[in-house]
């Protein structure tokens, strides 16, 4: 592991870490993510959730013109 500084907006900075607070989320941990998921060819979450996409399109389905007609509402 190594430290490394950067700059950024105080506004965001401090947006973002009130996020991560509010979440229980390690605000160096979330950086290192999106780093990472910018620089793998095909990261592991894009194949599954292809994958997933995949699955539910080819599912079956009830087409329905009117909902309220349909459910009675």
């Amino acid at each position: 592991m190594v430290l490394k500084t950067f700059n950024v907006q105080e506004a965001v900075y401090e947006q973002f870490s009130r996020f991560c607070k509010s979440r229980g989320m390690s605000m160096s941990k979330q950086v290192e993510m999106f780093m990472e998921s910018l620089v793998e060819e095909e990261p592991e979450a894009k194949k599954e959730y292809l994958e997933k996409l995949e699955r539910i399109r080819k599912g079956k389905f009830i087409k329905v013109v009117s909902f309220a007609e349909r459910y009675g509402l």
